[in-house]
């Protein structure tokens, strides 16, 4: 990620609606992956400033973990009462084998050149019938100047994810895209943003909304989440998940 992305980012993550939602989802899926106990060892890869280890905490998950890449990341983490965090690249953990129950990585594994070695040590550190819950950014088409802004090296379709993880022989238990309804309006400002007369719609899109629009797109991803928790899996979207479990050693 630019340095003078990150900034922003460290700034709106606590906040603002798209990272509200998915904090929002990825704690729900982590309470369906264990609704009774609350002492599951949970390490988050690119965990940032630390908002959703922090949501989780408060929900009672009481060994929680996170490591980034960031400097500013991680003393941020810590100077926001968080203790477990520790500097470290994501695709190289340095942590014994089977060492943790849940391993969450939300916008990472975009970031890693060589996405299946980084799973491979991820799995190596996750215990038997273990889970790994995976998102990243979804679909060629809506690659933008944002993209390379945080220094991505590939956007994924939903069948892209599995097989990363499937060739690393996990199991995929789940997956679905996510951020369904704003798919359309978003190919349609990034195909804007391509246009040499509509120059002014590129750059950062990561921007700090209004009030009433935080609040509006808020609720629609919590309606999206919703329905997700049911079960219902969506056929497009801007992010793409996997829910992965490792069944074999």
């Amino acid at each position: 990620m630019k340095r003078n992305f990150e900034s922003l980012y460290h700034f709106l993550e606590e906040r603002h609606w798209w990272f509200v939602g998915r904090r929002e989802i990825i704690s729900k899926l982590v309470k369906q992956i264990s609704p009774e106990r609350k002492d599951i060892k949970i390490l988050e890869i690119g965990c940032s400033g630390g908002p959703l280890l922090n949501l989780l905490l408060s929900q009672g998950y009481s060994q929680v973990f996170g490591i980034d890449v960031s400097r500013k990341a991680i003393k941020i983490c810590k100077e926001r009462g968080l203790k477990n965090v520790f500097l470290m690249d994501g695709a190289q953990p340095h942590f014994n084998n089977e060492e943790f129950d849940l391993i969450v990585a939300s916008d990472v594994l975009e970031h890693i050149k060589d996405d299946e070695k980084a799973v491979s040590e991820w799995k190596r550190i996750l215990k038997k019938k273990g889970f790994i819950i995976c998102f990243v950014p979804a679909l060629k088409v809506l690659w933008s100047e944002h993209d390379e802004n945080n220094e991505h090296y590939r956007r994924y379709i939903k069948r892209g994810l599995e097989y990363v993880f499937e060739v690393n022989n996990l199991s995929v238990i789940r997956s679905s895209y996510w951020n369904t309804t704003l798919f359309l309006p978003t190919v349609f400002y990034r195909f804007l943003s391509r246009a040499s007369f509509f120059k002014l719609f590129s750059g950062n899109q990561l921007k700090e909304s209004n009030f009433l629009l935080d609040f509006l797109l808020k609720r629609l991803l919590r309606m999206e989440n919703y329905l997700l928790t049911l079960g219902f899996n969506y056929p497009i979207g801007i992010s793409v998940f996997v829910i992965a479990q490792k069944t074999q050693r």
